[in-house]
Order: structure tokens, then sequence, then C-alpha cells
């Protein structure tokens, strides 16, 4: 073969495999799009699970979200077991599986809306089957503990609400009332945005991409598992309630280890709330303590969301493409449409 005819074979090879990558690529893109399931309308009826942890004396704040839902023109069913025992839990993990699993069954469910977290998810994630939801996707609602399905649901390509559960609702709603704006907001599908308070340890810039994640400690358990999420090219949300700042620091750690923030596009952090004192200060705030640890990265990173374990727990759309705008003076998140 003739040095002339090598090159051209070469250039056309490169050529050819270029575009398969680049195609290829592209594909790729069009995949990491999260269905998005119907905002609800006047009608719609959503369910009331709790897949976490028991609720003992809390039918009250369950028969107001009931309250709250009809006020909206919707429908809403209690699961069967949401008041069942099993030491820890509500209900065994058998019985917890059976309400979610017959609310993502159910074709005429719009939306899930988990009563509280605590702790018990992880225990009934293996055995869910999404077959029938795929079929009429619906919301999932809640935080905390729920971080775990929220994960499940993103790696199965939908999106879902991080918002309040039914034991965040107080006797006055008046005390919560912008939380609860927020919340009927994303159900139905209008829009969001944040203008957020300046943080003196914000690190400038700007950012769009899927958000994803929820509560740091779960994100760290669903590490290594096929519930653990690809945080490439979106902007990962945190919150936290009741740690260590050492233990803070340990799952950012571990997460780091593990390349969590190699190709992320930016943070958003929310609540640390009732932070434990160790015996041995840690010396830094928990703000700082993040910095350092994410040190060597330059994506954006925005402090005080108010989202999480507070009174005031806006509700963001996990999945959907935002955009991160952290500046001198202030933060924007723009939930995009």
């Amino acid at each position: 073969m003739s040095k002339i005819r090598y090159v051209l074979l070469l250039s056309c090879l490169v050529f050819f495999f270029g575009n398969v990558t680049a195609q290829e690529q592209s594909e790729q893109q069009k995949q990491t799009v999260l269905i998005q399931p119907p905002y609800l309308k006047a009608g719609d009826t959503v369910a009331i699970v709790a897949p976490s942890g028991i609720l003992k004396n809390r039918n009250d704040e369950v028969a107001q979200a009931v309250t709250l839902l009809k006020s909206w023109g919707l429908h809403a069913v209690v699961g069967k077991h949401v008041f069942s025992k099993d030491d820890h839990f509500a209900g065994t993990d058998e019985e917890r599986c059976e309400d979610f699993q017959k609310a993502l069954d159910d074709p005429k469910i719009s939306a899930i809306w988990c009563a509280r977290g605590g702790y018990g998810t992880v225990r009934i994630l293996d055995k869910l089957d999404y077959t029938k939801f795929k079929q009429n996707p619906k919301w999932l609602i809640g935080y905390s503990d729920i971080t775990a399905l929220h994960n499940q649901f993103h790696n199965e390509g939908f999106q879902t609400i991080h918002a309040l559960m039914c034991v965040s609702l107080t006797k006055d709603l008046n005390d919560i009332e912008y939380t609860i704006e927020t919340f009927k907001s994303a159900l139905f599908g209008k829009p969001l945005g944040y203008d957020l308070d300046y943080s003196t340890y914000n690190k400038l810039g700007n950012a769009k991409g899927q958000l994803v994640g929820g509560n740091l400690t779960i994100l760290h358990t669903m590490l290594g598992s096929d519930t653990s999420i690809d945080t490439t090219g979106k902007i990962l949300f945190i919150e936290e309630i009741g740690e260590y700042k050492y233990h803070i620091d340990r799952m950012l750690q571990s997460l780091k280890r593990a390349g969590y923030f190699d190709h992320c596009a930016g943070l958003l952090v929310g609540d640390m709330s009732k932070m434990r004192k160790n015996t041995t200060p840690w010396g830094t705030s928990v703000e700082q303590l993040i910095l350092d640890a994410l040190s060597e990265y330059d994506f954006p990173i925005a402090f005080g969301m108010p989202a999480g374990h507070e009174k005031n727990n806006y509700a963001l759309i996990l999945g959907k493409e935002i955009e991160l705008n952290v500046a001198g003076d202030k933060t924007l998140v723009k939930i995009r449409e």
C-alpha cells in the first residue's frame, strides 16, 4: 500500500470512528434527559405511604396532609400500613413495600407522598418493581431518608420532588406558608426559582445541569450500589441533620475518593441542622469544612439553600436541569422549564 493511500485510509477511519463517537456521545446526552411525570391537576389522586420510620402519634399530621391536598382539589388515599408498627419501622419491610408497590402500580395515582423519613427505605429498595410505574409515571415526594428512593427513581430515568413530608406540617400552616407554596408549585408545574442570601463562604461561578442529591448520609450509604448516582455534569444538592462535623468530613472524603466530585458541575448546600458537638472540637464551621474538603475542585459552591430539616424546606425538582449562578452579592437558583 502506498504512503498516500495509507494516509487516506487512516484519515477515513479517524473520520468514521470520530463521527461514531460523537454520535454515541449525543445519544448518551439524550439518554440523560429524565422523564418528567405529568404535573398534577384538580381531581388527581395522591397516595400517602410510609416507607421508613414509625408514625407514632402522628395521626393528626397525616389527617392534616389529607385536608391540605383536598383544599387543592386533589384526592388522597392513605396506605393500608401507614400506621403499622414493627419496632423502629412503620410496619414490616413487606408491609411498607406492599404499600409503596401498590402506589407505584396504580395508574390512578399521580403522586406518592411519603409521610415521614427516619430510617428504613434502604431495606425495601431491592424489592420494588418499576414495570407498571414506567407505563404510568408519577411524582415521588419526600426528603431525608427518602433520598434513597430519589436516587433509585433517578437511575430508572425519572424526575422527583424533594419537598416537605406529612409530618413536616405544623399546627399553624402560616408558619410554613412559603414552603407549602413551593411544594404546590412543584406539584402543579408552576415556575420555581430562588434568590438566596449571600454567604461569605460561597465559591463564585455559574453552572447548569440536572439537580441530583439529597441527604448526605444516604448518598454516602448508596455509594458502591446500583442506587448510587452518577454526578457527571450535574449539580449536587446536599443537606444533613444530627451529625458530628468529623462525620460530615468523613462522608465527603469517602465520596471524593470514589470520584463523586470529579466531573460535578456545581454544589448546592442546604441546611446542616442540629450539628452535634464532639469532645474534640473540629475547629472550623461546617461551611469551611465543606470548602476545605472540596478545595481542589473549581465548580461553584452555594450555601444557604433553605431545604432539609428546618421549618423552611423549599421544594426542588431532582433530575430537572437548573441554573446555578453564584455571584458576589447573591445566588440565583433557577429551575429551568
